[in-house]
């Protein structure tokens, strides 16, 4: 096992990390921008580096002060959570030529996951269903057309490069391919340096139902079950449960041996997770993989009991998984939500300042993950997450009335949150009863 490892990152998840290096023994060095020199995970850490000015291209996204910084702080290994370079196969290609160990899984995996159309082309070998759609990036809007034609109309562009919602547009029409190729391919350019696109046959308000997978060195691959992550705004989701409401049993048993099938075929190691969007018929379609550990995760940890950044390190050392699919037991029920510092009423837009009063709940079966105290400055250059609240019950009605309870006694001013929105959804009666799907923000279910 290393003894230092590097969290290249910030916010809740290098906060997160650094107390599962902790709880290995394991000494931890923080880094951070100008605009974090107070942030809490630069406190947090043994050691801390500065990288650069705020923006992320300058700090937090540059390969090279990463790795000066861990020359210069002595670490042996490299976390990069979640975001950022957490799925940058040549970040994890130069941890390696730098004698780094890239806690996560190989640049292989990273970069054949990340390319779009060749991760649909693995998965489909694999037998892993996938949603019909141009087997490769089409070279201009007339191709698309030509391919959307075919699939039949409402389609979906998507960029060819990335994921996580960046450089979709949804066409409902020929008359509408055009003008949303265009602006497809541009987000795309601008977001992930490349402007190809793909074409997919668009789902009419599916579920977006995931499975947590974990390989490693030996060969071994599990599945830690299945995620409920339907309640999304632009792609982003709001609301994370396990085990997913309402899932036939059929399926659900469908979506694991698929999830496990599709890492093992890319002889995957380290922490993944596999998205699926699952149709009214119950048909599920491999949408894409997450080469990381997910925002999410802690909903799988309080429903299975285990530490999955402890066993990242472990497996990221050589060791083999801690646990074996017969002694992953699921008990109870786990959700999670974001609180974004975010305007819902004024189409999500971000809401920096300073946050002049913190009130966070606690209690039983609640558990928080935070970046920020009060006193935290949120700023323009980061992703506007401000901390996750995570509730657990014997099932899953105990745990969304855990839920609720611990919104309504969190406090935050000084920046407008996502925190009345939430309120409303676990109070909604289609949300308790788990009759949820990826539509709903953008239909209104939740407003009023």
């Amino acid at each position: 096992m290393f003894r230092t490892v590097l969290v290249a990152n910030r916010g809740e998840i290098a906060r997160r990390i650094v107390r599962g290096c902790r709880a290995l023994g394991l000494r931890t060095v923080a880094v951070y921008s100008e605009a974090d020199r107070d942030a809490p995970h630069v406190k947090d850490a043994d050691h801390a580096v500065l990288l650069g000015p705020a923006p992320a291209r300058e700090s937090y996204l540059s390969v090279e002060r990463i790795l000066a910084a861990a020359r210069e702080s002595g670490a042996e290994a490299v976390h990069p959570g979640y975001g950022f370079l957490s799925e940058s196969w040549r970040f994890a290609e130069a941890c390696a030529r730098a004698g780094l160990t890239f806690i996560g899984p190989s640049a292989e995996a990273i970069r054949a996951m990340g390319d779009k159309p060749e991760a649909r082309r693995r998965m489909a070998a694999a037998g892993v269903p996938i949603v019909p759609g141009s087997p490769e990036p089409v070279a201009d809007a007339a191709s698309a057309e030509r391919v959307a034609g075919g699939l039949g109309y409402p389609v979906i562009l998507k960029a060819a490069a990335g994921g996580g919602g960046i450089g979709m547009a949804k066409v409902a029409s020929a008359d509408e391919l055009a003008g949303a190729f265009a602006t497809a391919t541009r987000r795309a350019q601008s977001a992930f340096g490349s402007g190809q696109v793909y074409v997919e046959r668009y789902l009419e308000a599916p579920r977006h139902v995931e499975v947590q997978v974990f390989g490693d060195t030996k060969g071994t691959v599990v599945h830690l079950h299945d995620r409920e992550c339907s309640i999304q705004r632009r792609h982003q989701k709001l609301v994370e449960e396990s085990p997913a409401p309402n899932l036939d049993a059929r399926i659900r048993r469908g979506l694991t041996e698929a999830a496990v099938a599709g890492a093992r075929a890319i002889g995957y190691v380290n922490a993944g997770t596999l998205e699926f969007l699952v149709d009214a018929q119950g048909g599920f379609y491999f949408l894409e993989m997450n080469t990381r550990l997910q925002v999410e995760h802690p909903v799988t940890e309080e429903i299975t009991g285990l530490d999955l950044v402890a066993a990242q390190l472990r497996v990221a050392a050589g060791e083999p998984l801690p646990f074996t699919q017969e002694t992953i037991e699921p008990r109870g029920a786990a959700v999670e939500v974001r609180v974004y510092a975010e305007d819902p009423a004024r189409n999500f837009l971000p809401s920096p300042g300073t946050i002049t009063r913190l009130a966070l709940p606690g209690g039983e079966g609640i558990r928080l993950e935070s970046g920020v105290v009060e006193g935290s400055v949120v700023s323009v250059h980061y992703d506007a997450l401000l901390f996750k609240l995570i509730a657990r019950g014997a099932d899953r009605a105990q745990a969304i009335e855990r839920l609720a309870r611990a919104l309504d006694t969190c406090v935050v001013e000084g920046v407008k949150t996502t925190l009345p929105l939430l309120r409303t959804i676990t109070a909604h009666a289609d949300f308790r009863r788990g009759r949820v799907h990826t539509q709903m923000v953008e239909q209104g279910a939740f407003h009023g």
